[in-house]
């Protein structure tokens, strides 16, 4: 517990504000690069790269929080950091369907322990491959071998597997699972594999995974992932959900971290605060490269 809470000094916290108000991006860069976030950070980096600068460098922090846990610790913190693999996944799904990777030709995160099947479906030479792969593997069958089919498949079983495996972190997942599957089916007009619409059926219910509209995929939410669409009435609007889902996770896991519970429940919680503190920095970033503004927009309620 009390090594969970030490890593909070890695966080940026208030300080992301004053990354999000500088006038430029190399003027971010320079007040980034004297925080805990500056050990990768390029003083010549692009956004692009600042921002995989800050994922890099909270997955680094989140591979030695697993490092200092029992088997459970290090169990729930490779379930909550799999978002690494995932965008590794994406990256080798993309390259070897033909389609240019955005940054062309980077560097497969370093996952370490933290590896669910990467090692294994990095050296797949083609879609179908890679879908082999993952059928294999604890990711289970994506039920295509697209870019799009991949990326989604694996989120979804992500979200599952993480709601089952994580108490503390259920209510994250089914709200997680919520939005994938409104913007997947609703904003991007894409019907889920048969595969993937079982296994998020099995977080969100049959019934939302199965409506025609919307409206009726918001009824049929359970409550475990309704509070993350709450107030939402249109897929456009999703983005503003996605905000409201960030701050929930840090308010949720500050108040794990300060709970008495002799369980997982403080690395989950230090997790949850270092994740979203870095979601703040890349997007204080993206402000930075813009001219400058406040973060205040990440906080109003959605």
């Amino acid at each position: 517990m009390t090594r969970s809470r030490a890593m909070l000094s890695r966080c940026l916290g208030a300080g992301a504000q004053d990354v999000a108000g500088a006038a430029t991006l190399d003027d971010a860069l320079r007040y980034l690069g004297a925080t805990a976030y500056g050990h990768d950070l390029g003083a010549e980096a692009d956004l692009a790269d600042a921002q995989r600068a800050v994922s890099a460098t909270l997955l680094w922090h989140l591979r030695v929080l697993a490092g200092w846990q029992p088997r459970a610790g290090a169990t729930a913190v490779r379930h909550l950091a799999s978002g690494f693999e995932i965008a590794n996944v994406d990256d080798h799904a993309r390259a070897l369907s033909g389609a240019t990777p955005s940054p062309p030709a980077r560097r497969p995160y370093g996952l370490g322990a933290l590896a669910t099947a990467w090692p294994r479906l990095s050296r797949t030479g083609s879609p179908a491959e890679l879908r082999a792969a993952m059928a294999g593997s604890a990711w289970g069958d994506p039920g295509g071998d697209s870019p799009a089919a991949v990326a989604i498949g694996i989120r979804i079983a992500a979200a599952g597997r993480t709601a089952a495996a994580v108490p503390p972190a259920t209510r994250w997942a089914a709200g997680r699972a919520a939005l994938l599957v409104g913007r997947e089916v609703f904003l991007a007009d894409r019907t889920l594999t048969l595969p993937t619409a079982h296994r998020a059926a099995r977080v969100l219910g049959s019934k939302a995974v199965g409506a025609a509209s919307f409206a009726e995929f918001l009824r049929h939410l359970p409550a475990a992932a309704r509070w993350a669409v709450d107030g939402i009435d249109t897929p456009v609007d999703l983005w503003r959900a996605e905000t409201r889902w960030w701050s929930r996770l840090r308010q949720d896991g500050l108040e794990l971290l300060h709970g008495s519970g002799l369980d997982s429940s403080p690395v989950v919680g230090a997790v949850a605060v270092l994740s979203a503190d870095a979601w703040r920095v890349r997007a204080a970033l993206e402000l930075a490269a813009r001219g400058g503004g406040s973060l205040e927009v990440l906080d109003a309620p959605a």
